[in-house]
């Protein structure tokens, strides 16, 4: 293609890298159909009275070299201490580029580079997460049950659970039912709603691949070695310890990739909805092939779109409703579109005066600084929270009060889904509460986001999800990208790198699918 549009169906992450690449790359005119108001789709950032929310959030970190040029390319690294000019992961290092790098006080366009801490809350105390096997966890669990997950993770070790079907196969497997009873599977079932017998293995090999209870133990080991010894195998997990991140939040990212986007001519068009998908239908021996896109605008209003190629990064099933009946795929593959799942995900910003006291107590005596923490605690709904403070100090308006997002996990139309703003933020301070993060009446402002298909879920019609990507790969015209686009659970990397093969794919002048889909198929695994 020397010349021509192609239709990029979702501004987020994908959708938008994609666009950016051909514009920069190719001589096509990128134009992006976004259903709603916001640029970033999961990534975006939302502002509340000044605040900032970072739905469900965004670490920047990547094996890709290629998507860390990307990133800061459109926004410079901070000025920085040579000695800190890596992001250093699981005992190695991804050295950056040194040099000046701006001020984040005075420049607003800036990458961030900041530490990183998560944790798991409980029975009312804290656990590193990902799970480090050292004396301080031991002795927060007790000699009584750390004997039954050593005992356990030996019996799962001596006879591993064959084949691995389930999400619960492939977590005892690796670290044994006690310590998978204990950390995941009520924290992993809140999440999806279903129990983990019903989710598949794959969900485990997409999101944990190299963890298990004996690399929680040798990344504490490696720990303890000096610098620059205890080099970890490639292919266990990398647990991450330094990570990039946006002075306002991930959607300040994605708002420079589409401020590039137009100067270079390609467009970007919000409250585009897509209705229909048009093209000419298969015949004598021909595939199918898409010519244009319909969407229907905020005031209601029709809209048909042509173009060369159509990048979709909108979700599989809704994909297959706007397909014709010319172009549609024969029942049963259409029958395991209608039966794929997704979760919806909610986010309630509260704004108090401070953190409880208990924190200080559960945190060793010194200030909390986790970007996110776990819930496990029984009577609560609230799954993670994350303390907008510590991924940047502005994302909150005022540095003196604390700014944290409680985050629900649920079905959209479902009773939590469907609670009033005003009875999650009464739900939300409830249980920050309860969980002694803040104390009782040190709430002053409360927002709720809702995002209705944050997930794509493993369960559902997915084991025959196969199926349906074959034959979605023999329409012409038509590409595949990022996580609802491709039905995976994809990080925000991921989903840019697939969306960078596919134009990789253009500039060739033949795109290899197969290759889209290889994007996040490897054996090891990166926290995003």
């Amino acid at each position: 293609m020397s010349s021509g549009r192609v239709l990029i169906i979702g501004a987020g992450p994908a959708g938008l890298t994609a666009a950016l690449e051909l514009a920069r790359r190719t001589p096509l005119t990128p134009v992006v159909l976004e259903a709603t108001g916001a640029t970033g789709g999961l990534s975006q950032t939302v502002v509340h009275r000044g605040n900032r929310i970072d739905i469900g959030g965004h670490r920047f970190f990547s094996r890709s070299q290629r998507v860390l040029d990307w990133w800061l390319e459109l926004l410079p690294l901070e000025h920085h201490d040579p000695g800190r000019a890596t992001l250093a992961y699981q005992g190695r290092q991804r050295a950056l580029a040194t040099g000046a790098g701006p001020d984040p006080a005075t420049t607003d366009r800036v990458m961030l580079l900041r530490d990183r801490r998560s944790r798991i809350l409980h029975r009312g105390r804290f656990f590193d997460y990902p799970l480090q096997l050292g004396p301080r966890t031991l002795r927060r669990l007790g000699l009584r049950r750390s004997l039954r997950i050593g005992a356990s993770y030996g019996r799962a070790q001596l006879q591993p659970r064959r084949p691995e079907q389930s999400l619960e196969d492939f977590l005892v497997n690796r670290f044994g039912r006690e310590l998978y009873a204990t950390f995941f599977r009520d924290y992993t079932e809140k999440v999806w709603g279903v129990p983990c017998t019903e989710i598949s293995a794959d969900w485990g090999a997409q999101r944990i691949k190299g963890m298990s209870l004996r690399a929680a133990a040798g990344h504490y080991l490696r720990r303890l070695l000096p610098s620059g010894t205890g080099a970890v195998p490639a292919a266990e997990t990398s647990l991450i310890e330094q990570f990039l991140y946006p002075k306002r939040g991930p959607g300040q990212l994605w708002e420079a990739a589409a401020d590039e986007l137009r100067a270079r001519g390609g467009e970007l068009h919000h409250h585009q909805r897509v209705v229909g998908l048009h093209g000419t239908p298969a015949a004598s021996g021909r595939p199918a092939r898409l010519t244009g896109v319909r969407t229907v605008d905020a005031a209601g209003a029709v809209h048909d779109w042509t173009g060369e190629l159509v990048i979709s990064s909108m979700p599989v099933q809704h994909l297959v409703r706007a397909l014709p009946a010319a172009l549609a795929p024969p029942a049963a593959l259409r029958a395991v579109a209608e039966g794929l799942r997704y979760r919806a995900f909610l986010t309630v910003g509260l704004l108090a005066d401070h953190l409880a006291p208990k924190i200080r107590e559960n945190n060793d005596g010194i200030g909390i600084s986790d970007n996110w923490i776990y819930i496990q605690e029984p009577g609560v709904k609230v799954g993670r929270v994350q303390l907008f403070n510590n991924w940047s100090p502005w994302m909150v308006a005022d540095p003196g009060q604390v700014w944290m997002g409680m985050e629900y996990f649920c079905e959209a139309g479902d009773a939590l889904w469907s609670l009033d703003d005003a009875d999650l933020g009464a739900l939300a301070r409830d249980e920050a509460t309860a969980l002694g993060l803040v104390p009782a009446g040190a709430v002053r402002d409360s927002v709720a986001i809702r995002m209705p298909r944050a997930y794509p879920a493993y369960f559902g019609s997915y084991a025959r999800f196969g199926a349906l990507r074959d034959w979605l790969d023999t329409v012409e015209g038509l590409v595949l990208v990022g996580r609802n686009g491709m039905h995976r659970y994809n990080n925000q990397d991921h989903s840019m790198l697939s969306a960078m093969v596919a134009v990789d794919g253009v500039v060739a002048g033949h795109i290899d699918r197969a290759a889209v889909w290889a994007v996040n198929a490897e054996e090891a695994y990166h926290e995003g």
